[in-house]
């Protein structure tokens, strides 16, 4: 059932296609100094120098900050804002994945010593945006540039959570296909999947509404067209950009409704064995999506109607859902991404701490369209051992 209220959520400018990098100095207009986020991995691949050149061409003072962990924890947040704050920057450029994003969306809200990063997993609400910043993603699949959201690893709980603030929503976004057009395969795989995980999550959950649903179909139509020959063909330009805008549009749907039981169950996979955002998420999507699918098969089935484009042979409603079920899970095996827990260390004796782990992540398992029980979720994690 569709929410009788709703809301949009959206960067406020958005500059995309053909060199839209060169619209970053007019952006900066005003700023003193520019703190540029980044990692080791993203100055080491080159991805930075395109925004470093026009930095320089444009005369702007810069500098880099590069030493960002990846899936950072909460503490390691922290010190990178403590660093910013020395630096007396007064603007932020974050060119990266979700991580380099997250960070520098929880630095905008944490030039201040009145709080914390420790207290916004209290209390996220307590912060305000000091600091405005611009978004460069290197990836088409995290979404973070359109949502006000950051997840970070709390250790000791051995989870990550997601922080959400509408402060911390991007003042601006820089779409340029060149950004992505490198990027490695298992990359755009796993990052791929991520948004594909985006979309079908907002389309199938309790908090879809007339605005999510917009950005969430559409997404997942240009997902489901383009994110093999994205992943395949490293010179398929078109299907690249596709893939940016559609992981944007999926980061657009997030912040209207919000992702479900495939995040739930896949946070405590990251938080403990580190395993990636996006290869948890393909891990716990199809096993989530099975146990899903009487409950939101209204869904699917629209989703069948809008999204395929060849010949049509389904016609009952369960054929149709089963079919835009099995098309995810070709799409999954087709880029190679891992589909259990296998390689990555975990066992029947970890099965305890995964369930509670999960069953914290109640903000996200409200928004799952059927009730996820610690029965239900010990189950899933057993199909994928």
């Amino acid at each position: 059932m569709l929410l009788t209220k709703y809301e949009l959520q959206m960067p406020g400018m958005v500059f995309a296609g053909e060199n839209a990098l060169d619209r970053i100095p007019e952006v900066l207009k005003g700023a003193k100094r520019t703190a540029v986020y980044a990692d080791k991995g993203i100055v080491s691949a080159g991805l930075l120098e395109p925004v470093s050149m026009r930095l320089e061409k444009a005369g702007r003072d810069y500098r880099i900050f590069d030493n960002l962990a990846t899936e950072p924890s909460y503490r390691q947040v922290q010190e990178s804002v403590g660093e910013f704050r020395a630096s007396g920057c007064d603007f932020i450029i974050a060119v990266g994945g979700g991580s380099v994003m997250d960070a520098a969306k929880l630095t905008s809200i944490l030039a201040t010593d009145e709080y914390d990063v420790k207290d916004l997993l209290n209390n996220p609400g307590i912060g305000y945006k000091q600091i405005a910043t611009l978004m460069v993603p290197t990836t088409a699949g995290t979404g973070a540039e359109a949502t006000p959201n950051a997840i970070v690893a709390v250790p000791e709980k051995e989870i990550k959570v997601g922080i959400v603030n509408r402060q911390m929503m991007p003042d601006y976004v820089v779409l340029d296909g060149e950004m992505v057009r490198r990027l490695p395969r298992n990359i755009a795989a796993a990052t791929g999947i991520d948004a594909l995980c985006h979309a079908i999550e907002c389309w199938t959950g309790n908090k879809s509404n007339p605005f999510s649903d917009v950005f969430a179909i559409q997404a997942l139509d240009m997902i489901l067209s383009s994110i093999e020959k994205a992943c395949d063909d490293q010179e398929a330009i078109h299907e690249k950009r596709m893939m940016q805008i559609a992981s944007f549009y999926a980061g657009v749907a997030i912040a209207a409704s919000g992702t479900t039981a495939v995040h739930a169950l896949s946070y405590p996979l990251g938080g403990k064995y580190h395993i990636a955002h996006g290869i948890s998420n393909a891990i716990m999507l199809m096993p989530v999506m099975r146990f899903n699918e009487e409950a939101c098969r209204e869904r699917l089935v629209q989703a069948y109607d809008r999204c395929v484009h060849a010949e049509r042979e389904c016609t009952a409603d369960a054929e149709k859902s089963r079919y835009m079920i099995d098309w995810m899970e070709r799409i999954v095996k087709h880029l190679d991404i891992p589909s259990d827990l296998s390689g990555f260390g975990v066992s029947r004796n970890d099965l305890d701490g995964l369930v509670k782990g999960a069953m914290e992540q109640q903000r996200l398992l409200v928004n799952n369209m059927r009730r996820v029980t610690p029965e239900d979720a010990r189950s899933i994690y057993l199909s994928v051992l």
